[in-house]
């Protein structure tokens, strides 16, 4: 890259033509402009010359056309409709969408349209990347066989993630979900981490970086923002802008975690935006082009080779994706259609939660795709007896809290039951908790070990009956 590779790619990006509409009328969160001949995607900004529209941070008022009929532009706001007037200028400002990107957003937290939100001043060295690159090719797509250590003993141990894997974290509302992506931001194996927050609360956001991530994950992590206050399109675009400066890192050769919460509130702007552009409802009042940007946004992680580096190299794009289960339906439209699109899937638990286990992982209930082909095997034969165990202990709970089970009717049973204290055990971990991988992997192999060894005792001793 040379030092004149921003400033061809900003010509690389202009309009030639300073073409300009005018506001003949408002639809609820989108604007109508007459005379404005550019593509879908166009960003555009309000007022001209002397009398521009300020949004409410200060900043020139910009919006993006999201359709068209024969006689108007369909334009949505990134700010408030708030001040707009009838003959407005609507002036074209791109006519490609993208974002700046680079090394110096490490560290920094910004919202999307790439501008700083954490008062550390202006970021700079940065180059335009498209919001929504082509589709990566499937024959260019690398076998995800490398494990990417989290720093969460219930996942790298139950449900391993594999570098360029795509994860959806389903739970209902204070499960732990913020915590939980604070902790693996702060204890990955990953070169670089990109947190996307979209539609979270305001105050959420602060004590998030200050206190789930902390300094060390700031340190190695882009923060994208956009609040549940802003726009649709603001949302839509926080997300992408995540996944472009994922694809940035990962286009170095570096092995990136990108974590998005949530999918859900993502689908909600969507949907927004649809129904505001004239788009029919269609499941549950989503409209179709949800599950099409829902693929679009999730396959936009994994592992390809790099051949730009200096030897080709694989850069991987690791996706954790946070899923808001309305009612804890885990069959309504949007967590039914991403659990068919991602590679695996972890369930927290709100009954965990009522018992103070934390992390909430239900292990029994969570999948990872790839688990086998990123563990070695005595992990995955240590894996499949734990969960063995933890299924068996779950068959007779209910008989056991009341005092019902009778002992010696079932060998697995009266092992887990014996063992389960420490099997809970070894799944918990307290936010200072780091154990290394290695240990928590050794602990469990030894575990697994002793529970198997235990039931051919109690299948011995009954044969010898």
């Amino acid at each position: 890259m040379t030092l004149l590779s921003p400033v061809f790619d900003a010509v690389r990006r202009v309009e030639p033509l300073r073409i300009t509409g005018r506001v003949v009328a408002v639809r609820g969160l989108t604007v109508l402009v007459d005379d404005l001949p550019l593509p879908i995607g166009s960003l555009v900004r309000f007022g001209a010359g002397r009398t521009p529209r300020f949004d409410e941070r200060g900043g020139v008022l910009h919006g993006e056309i999201v359709g068209f009929s024969r006689e108007h532009s369909v334009v949505m706001l990134l700010g408030q409709t708030c001040g707009v007037t009838p003959g407005d200028a609507v002036v074209g400002d791109e006519v490609a969408q993208t974002a700046p990107v680079g090394w110096r957003m490490l560290g920094r937290c910004i919202d999307g349209l790439g501008r700083p939100l954490d008062e550390l001043g202006p970021i700079h060295d940065r180059i335009h990347a498209p919001l929504s690159p082509e589709p990566i090719p499937a024959m260019r797509r690398c076998r995800i066989d490398r494990q990417l250590v989290t720093g969460v003993k219930a996942l790298d141990l139950m449900t391993p993630v594999g570098r360029g894997q795509r994860l959806g974290i389903f739970a209902g509302p204070g499960v732990g979900k913020s915590t939980l992506l604070g902790t693996i931001a702060r204890r990955t194996a990953a070169d670089v981490s990109v947190i996307a927050l979209i539609g979270e609360r305001g105050r959420e956001v602060k004590d998030f970086i200050d206190h789930s991530l902390g300094p060390e994950g700031l340190a190695r992590s882009v923060v994208v923002v956009a609040t549940g206050d802003e726009s649709p399109l603001m949302r839509l675009r926080a997300a992408k802008l995540a996944c472009t400066a994922a694809e940035f890192f990962r286009d170095q050769g570096r092995d990136v975690l990108l974590m998005m919460d949530s999918i859900t509130r993502f689908a909600h702007a969507q949907r927004q935006i649809g129904l505001s552009a004239g788009e029919p409802p269609a499941t549950k009042g989503y409209t179709p082009s949800v599950f099409a940007q829902l693929a679009l946004l999730l396959e936009r992680a994994g592992v390809i080779d790099v051949p730009s580096t200096a030897a080709a190299k694989r850069g991987s794009i690791t996706g954790l994706y946070t899923i808001l289960v309305e009612g804890d339906d885990m069959t309504e439209p949007i967590s039914d259609a991403v659990r068919g699109i991602l590679d695996g899937h972890v369930i927290l638990s709100r009954k965990l939660v009522q018992k103070a286990h934390y992390p909430a992982v239900d292990v029994l209930d969570s999948v990872s795709r790839v688990a086998d082909d990123v563990t070695t095997e005595d992990h995955a034969v240590a894996r499949r007896q734990i969960i063995r165990m933890l299924a068996a202990y779950r068959d007779v709970e209910d008989l056991v809290q009341i005092g019902a089970y009778a002992k010696g009717s079932n060998a697995d049973a009266d092992i887990a039951i014996e063992f389960n204290r420490r099997l809970n055990d070894m799944l918990r971990q307290d936010r200072g908790d780091a154990t290394p991988f290695e240990r928590a992997r050794g602990q469990m192999q030894q575990l697994a070990k002793e529970t198997a060894e235990g039931v051919q005792r109690i299948l011995k001793s009954k044969g010898a009956r």
